[in-house]
């Protein structure tokens, strides 16, 4: 078997031939030419009947989609007839529903579930079992009604078996409602869709139909659904797939032809003919040319042979001398004659090829501090015939020094000739990187020792504060607060300068500097050995006791402290005189309190000491703790409430003084606490200025009125104004206009109402101008609670209100006092005057709306008349006209 193939045997001859291989390459070009050319006749074939296939079904999933769609329609029409009708009887639902099934539609049956019982059916017979049906507690549909509940769209599920018999998909459609508070689930409505009708609807059943059809994807779960019309193996068998569409989904359906797919086609003798002809065409030219080529390419072969091997060792030549950069050396120690390559001119600055080296030539190059060691080195390999190695530098002109190494060895040759031979390169970039690491290293080492004097300098700064020389925060947070090997802290004295900051914008940075000297020493003085002083902000500082103490002897402390700060400072010719206040914190008795908490704990105190009136010292305890906890559950209760949208507007008509006809409403912020139920303002205004988030509420009030005047408009209740409040916040925020884009209202529609001790007599220009801006826009100014503060009719001149709202404190009394009734008659008078409508809240009974109108007010708004209440409560009052039964 190896002789028969080896390649000296004449077959391997014949083979190695080149006409020979070539002509085997065309033979194979030639039949993977025909496998390839019948493969695509092939494909094309196929591709053939898969579009003939998609066409067709094409056709069929229209159809299916059209009936499905059409059904759907037909359905939501009730949905939307329910939807606007939600108290719709039997009767009524039957008439509906009766016109929705028919021949135009495969529907079965229509069942609707208010509250999601089943109590609506259509058609009755048959389906009664249906009716009570609570798809909360039904197990086999609950989880399909659910989803369509959650996702607020109609979920079509099926096919499945039906207790009547025969199977259905059934699609399940959520019904919201509108109401006052927005959208409200009615319940929901379930169409059965009886599958043979609409298979033979859809052309699937048809006896003609040419194609196997199957479908997957039940529940409208797509491919990833069971097979439920058909055999699951079409969809093994390269079938044509497509996508039914559905609302809630999608269904998939595949087909392959009725009789399967054919492989060969009716061509196929006639190409593999015309294959086998034309790979003869072009098989004998090849084997005669590739004859007459086989001797020139023999030839030429060799030639390029040698060429290769000569320009390899010429390649290899010239990279070894390029790359080492070696010089080589030899002396033949019978004669002395000593032999230079380039290389080794070169390193010497020797260019002249024809100059004779000698031992004089290299005595001459070297540098005079090594000659000795240089000629030591070398004298001694020649007399033991051992080896040669040193470093030594050579001169090779005036001005340039090099550092080179020379490595030999003494060899004899056969005849008993010695020779020392050796190589030579130039080393003064090691020897120079050497020198330079050696004084890296050596500076390194020095800067290591500054730098470690600095970081200790720098650790002690960074503990400590530069201008007391107090410990500072971060010495507090290290060394006592988070520190697990530090003492325990037994108490915290938080002490915040007052009246510090008008010393320093009096009296220069330089006089705060000394203040704060002078209050470390006070604060240093007044402290025991184990107790720890630190200054953690600009006039702050804090006392760490580590060992026990009482109330007592805390309460003595922080009183010496005080008195001590109380007395004057001198300072440059002036007496600076300020106080402290101080929030003291214990630890628990069992030690459990940590550090943080205290610090936490203190800062609270200090914060309750300076809301009492300063220069004084406050412990934490129990109650202020309760006050914190309670102050932060309403704040977290707000901010979620702005999430949750809880906060709406309660609205209180205004009447015409003499018609009592509604002229407006203002609109009022309401909280709708979980919990706590309906809040007013004065149960979270405070703690919601505190966090700053006023105008978001102020904002939200705005929005929703806006939104339920066209709520208003569209039931034909017609209210001519509505007045919301707006916060200090809002006036002052420079982006104020821009944020009211995008709002709609009428022109002239909308007023905010302002406090009078926001803005009167105080020249911000910032309010100026946005009270300009909201005029421009259509937006009236209303002064509210006005009498109360200190405006003057300058100030009234200036912003130019079109309404005065008198507080009630003024209006309560006019029915008992009569100078109490001429002061108020007296703001109208200047009211009118200046042209601005004067209104009056706070009417208690119909006494004060008749003394109100008599001396000239425009508008009344007072518990007599209305209370404040829900946009639907409104819209009953004003329909009802119910205050006109009080009047």
């Amino acid at each position: 078997m190896s002789k028969k193939f080896s390649p000296n045997s004449k077959a391997g001859h014949l083979l190695s031939r080149p006409s020979v291989i070539a002509g085997v390459i065309a033979l194979a070009v030639t039949v993977a030419t025909g496998v390839f050319a019948e493969y695509q006749n092939r494909i094309v074939h196929h591709q053939s009947e898969m579009a003939k296939v998609s066409e067709q079904l094409g056709l069929v999933r229209a159809k299916l989609e059209g009936n499905i769609t059409s059904n759907i329609h037909l359905v939501r029409g009730l949905v939307s007839v329910i939807a606007a009708q939600p108290d719709m009887d039997q009767a009524h639902f039957s008439r509906i529903a009766a016109g929705l099934l028919g021949k135009h539609s495969q529907l079965r049956n229509i069942a609707g579930a208010p509250d999601l019982v089943v109590s609506l059916m259509y058609p009755i017979e048959g389906n009664k079992q249906a009716i009570g049906l609570d798809y909360r507690k039904n197990e086999v549909q609950r989880d399909a009604a659910m989803r369509a509940v959650a996702s607020e769209q109609m979920i079509l599920a099926g096919p499945v078996n039906l207790l009547q018999g025969g199977q259905g998909f059934i699609g399940r459609f959520p019904v919201f409602i509108d109401n006052d508070g927005g959208r409200e689930l009615w319940g929901l409505v379930s169409a059965v869709i009886d599958t043979e009708r609409l298979y033979a609807a859809s052309g699937l059943t048809a006896s003609d139909l040419p194609l196997t059809v199957a479908i997957r994807g039940r529940d409208a779960t797509g491919e990833k659904g069971e097979v439920f019309f058909g055999e699951a193996g079409i969809f093994a068998d390269d079938p044509v797939i497509s996508q039914v569409s559905l609302p809630s989904g999608s269904w998939q359906i595949a087909a392959t032809p009725a009789n399967g797919w054919t492989s060969t086609p009716e061509n196929a003798w006639q190409l593999r003919f015309l294959i086998l002809l034309a790979g003869l065409l072009v098989i004998l030219p090849i084997f005669i040319a590739g004859h007459l080529n086989e001797l020139r390419q023999t030839h030429m072969q060799e030639i390029n042979r040698r060429q290769r091997q000569l320009h390899r060792l010429s390649q290899r030549h010239k990279l070894a001398l390029e790359t080492s950069r070696i010089g080589v050396w030899e002396i033949d120690l019978d004669t002395w004659e000593i032999s230079w390559d380039t290389r080794m001119r070169e390193l010497y600055g020797i260019d002249d090829d024809t100059i004779p080296i000698t031992e004089d030539t290299w005595r001459q190059r070297l540098h005079p501090e090594d000659q000795q060691q240089a000629s030591q080195e070398y004298e001694t390999a020649i007399a033991t015939n051992g080896s040669y190695h040193s470093d030594f530098r050579i001169c090779t002109s005036e001005t340039t020094t090099r550092w080179v190494r020379s490595i030999g060895a003494v060899h004899t040759g056969n005849d008993g000739s010695r020779f020392l031979v050796g190589v030579i390169w130039d080393v003064s970039a090691d020897v120079e990187l050497n020198a330079n690491l050696l004084a890296a290293k050596q500076s390194a080492e020095l800067r290591n020792l500054e730098l470690e004097e600095a970081r200790a300098q720098m650790e002690r700064n960074s503990l400590h504060d530069s201008l007391t020389g107090l410990p500072n925060r971060r010495f507090l947070d290290e060394k006592l607060i988070d520190s697990p090997s530090g003492h325990p802290v037994s108490a915290l004295l938080h002490i915040d300068l007052d009246r510090f900051k008008q010393i320093n914008d009096t009296l220069g940075h330089a006089a705060g500097d000394a203040m704060l000297i002078h209050a470390a020493s006070v604060l240093t003085a007044s402290t025991r050995a184990d107790d720890y002083v630190a200054r953690i902000g600009g006039d702050e500082f804090i006392i760490a006791t580590t060992s026990p103490v009482n109330e007592q002897q805390l309460a003595s402390l922080a009183g010496r402290i005080i008195a001590k700060m109380r007395e004057p400072v001198p300072y440059e010719g002036h007496e600076c005189r300020f106080g402290v206040s101080i929030g003291i914190a214990m630890a628990d008795a069992d030690k459990t309190s940590c550090g943080k908490r205290l610090l936490i704990d203190a800062d609270i105190a200090l914060y309750r000491a300076k809301s009492n009136g300063r220069n004084r010292y406050e412990f934490f305890n129990a109650s202020l703790k309760a006050e914190i906890t309670r102050t932060k559950r309403i704040a977290d209760d707000i901010l979620n409430g702005l999430d949750r949208n809880e906060f709406i507007p309660y609205f209180q008509p205004q009447f015409d003084a003499k018609t009592l006809d509604i002229v407006g409403v203002e609109a009022l912020a309401r909280w709708i606490h979980p919990s706590e139920g309906v809040l007013a303002p004065d149960a979270f205004l405070k703690t919601a200025g505190e966090l700053n988030v006023v105008p978001q509420i102020d904002r939200a009030i705005l929005e929703q009125t806006l939104w339920h005047s066209t709520h208003w408009k569209a039931a034909g209740i017609l209210i001519p104004k509505m007045s919301v409040n707006v916060s200090a916040g809002r006036l002052y925020d420079d982006d104020l206009i821009e944020s009211l884009n995008g709002l709609a209202f009428d022109h002239g529609s909308l007023s905010f109402e302002l406090l009078e001790s926001i803005f009167l007599d105080d020249n911000n220009e910032t309010i100026v101008a946005n009270i300009a801006r909201l005029n421009a826009l259509g937006i009236d100014v209303e002064i509210d609670d006005f009498g109360t503060g200190y405006a003057s009719i300058v100030s009234l001149l200036q912003v130019k209100p079109a309404r005065l709202k008198i507080d009630r404190q003024l209006i309560a009394p006019v029915v008992e006092s009569q100078s109490q009734r001429n002061l108020v008659a007296s703001i109208i008078d200047i009211g009118q005057s200046l042209g601005i409508k004067v209104v009056a809240e706070g009417i208690e009974t119909m006494k004060h709306a008749a003394i109100l109108r008599d001396i000239g007010c425009d508008t009344l708004q007072g518990y007599a008349l209305a209370r404040p209440m829900t946009s639907q409560d409104l819209m009953t009052f004003v329909r009802d006209e119910r205050w006109r039964e009080v009047a």
